[in-house]
C-alpha cells in the first residue's frame, strides 16, 4: 500500500517528573530527552512501520531544530516532502508523570503545508490512504484524491472550508480541542471515532468499542492517540471491515503506551496488529 500524512511537526523536549508542577514548585526531572513529535510525525512513522514506507507532506522551520527534525524523521524511514519556512520550528515541552500521563505546552506557531507550496501534491492521488493533521484547503483537497482520507478534529476549520467527505474523523472523546458535534461538517464524515483511553471509545455509527490489552507496562502516553489514528487509517486503506480496523488501531494505541517518547513503543509491523 501507499500511505501518507499531511500535517505538522513539533520538536519535543520531554521531562519525566513525579507529577506536573504546581504553582511555585521546583521539581527535579528523573529523565529528559528531545526528538521530533507532533501528531503528523507520530502518525507518519507508525504508518511507515505498518506498511514498510510512508510519505509525509509537512512544513518545517528553516533553523537548527527544523533541520534536526528532518534528519531524524528521515532516519525513521519517512519520505519527507518539506516546505521550509522562515519562522522558527514549533517546539513543545512535555511533562511525563510516573503514571505515564503526558501534559504538553507548545511554543510557537503551528507550521503546516499549503497547496501553493512546491510539493508533489499530485502523488496523493495515487495513495491508498492519507491522514490529515494540518494544511490549508488546497492541501486538504489534494489529500481527498486518495482512496481513503482520515483527519483529526483539530483541523475542523479547514475541514469545514474544504467541504470534502472524510472516510473517518478520528479524535479524543475527552480533549475539548478535538470535540465534534454532528452537523459541523457538510458532508459529514462516513465514520466518527472518539477515543476514551483505557475505556475504549465510541464509533458513530457503530457504538462503543473496547480498548486493546496493553502489551507491557505503561511508560508514556505521548502519541497513543496519533498511533491509533495511523492504525485506523492503515486498516481502512487495507479494505478491512470497520470493527477489524478499529481493533487494529486500538492495538497500535496500546502498544504506543509502552514506549518512551514519540516512537519507541509503536508496532513494528502490520502483522503485530492482527
Amino acid at each position: 500500500m501507499r500511505l501518507a500524512v499531511v500535517g505538522h511537526v513539533e520538536w519535543i523536549e520531554f521531562l519525566r517528573v513525579p507529577h506536573v508542577p504546581v504553582a511555585g514548585e521546583i521539581l527535579h526531572a528523573t529523565d529528559s530527552w528531545a526528538e521530533p513529535g507532533g501528531g503528523g510525525s507520530v502518525a507518519a512513522v507508525q504508518l511507515a512501520k505498518l506498511a514498510g514506507a510512508a510519505d509525509f507532506f509537512t512544513a518545517l522551520g528553516d533553523d537548527e531544530l527544523g533541520r534536526r527534525a528532518f534528519e531524524e524523521l528521515t532516519e525513521l524511514g519517512l519520505r519527507l516532502h518539506v516546505a521550509w519556512r522562515d519562522e522558527p520550528q514549533r517546539r513543545a515541552v512535555t511533562f511525563v508523570e510516573e503514571s505515564g500521563e503526558r501534559t504538553i505546552t507548545v511554543v510557537g506557531e503551528r507550521l503546516v503545508p499549503s497547496g501553493a507550496d512546491p510539493l508533489p501534491w499530485p502523488e496523493l492521488a495515487g495513495m491508498d490512504g492519507v491522514y490529515f493533521t494540518g494544511g490549508d484547503v488546497e492541501a486538504l483537497r489534494a489529500a481527498r484524491k486518495a482512496r481513503v482520507l482520515t483527519a483529526t478534529p483539530r483541523t475542523l476549520d479547514t475541514l469545514r472550508a474544504g467541504a470534502v467527505e472524510l472516510d473517518a474523523l478520528i479524535g479524543s472523546g475527552r480533549d475539548p480541542g478535538e470535540a465534534y458535534e454532528p452537523g459541523e461538517l457538510d458532508p459529514p464524515p462516513k465514520l466518527r471515532v472518539a477515543t476514551l483511553g483505557q475505556s475504549g471509545g465510541v464509533l458513530k455509527p457503530g457504538g462503543p468499542f473496547a480498548a486493546a490489552p496493553l502489551p507491557g507496562p505503561i511508560v508514556d502516553a505521548y502519541g497513543a492517540g496519533d498511533s491509533f489514528a495511523a492504525g485506523l487509517t492503515y486498516g481502512l486503506a487495507a479494505g478491512m471491515a470497520v470493527p477489524d480496523a478499529v481493533a487494529l488501531a486500538a492495538r497500535c494505541g496500546a502498544a504506543s503506551m509502552t514506549g518512551r517518547g514519540a516512537f519507541a513503543g509503536q508496532l513494528e509491523t502490520a502483522g503485530d496488529c492482527y
